[in-house]
């Protein structure tokens, strides 16, 4: 689902509206519609690893929670460390 995991932002429906002609101010005689078509607006979200309520999990975030510091992302798991390459 799209919907933003911490605020619960979703998709919501809204008019792309199409403007035709030059505006009064510019010398012309004003903008008029054209047409509206129905669209959908989608919320910016990013998958991202998070600590929820203790654990750790992937979940989808709103680009707003992340930046405004809501979500608390996991820490990185640290590196296993590699074996030396064994040449013959």
């Amino acid at each position: 689902m799209l919907v933003c995991v911490i605020c619960g932002k979703k998709p919501f429906n809204g008019s792309a509206v199409t403007h035709r002609g030059m505006l009064k101010k510019q010398g012309g005689v004003g903008r008029r519609t054209v047409r509206v078509n129905r669209r959908r607006f989608l919320p910016n979200l990013q998958r991202a690893t998070i600590l929820l309520n203790g654990v750790t999990r992937r979940a989808r975030i709103c680009t707003s929670c992340l930046k405004s510091g809501r979500v608390i992302k996991a820490p990185r798991r640290p590196k296993a460390a590699s074996s030396p390459a064994v040449t013959p």
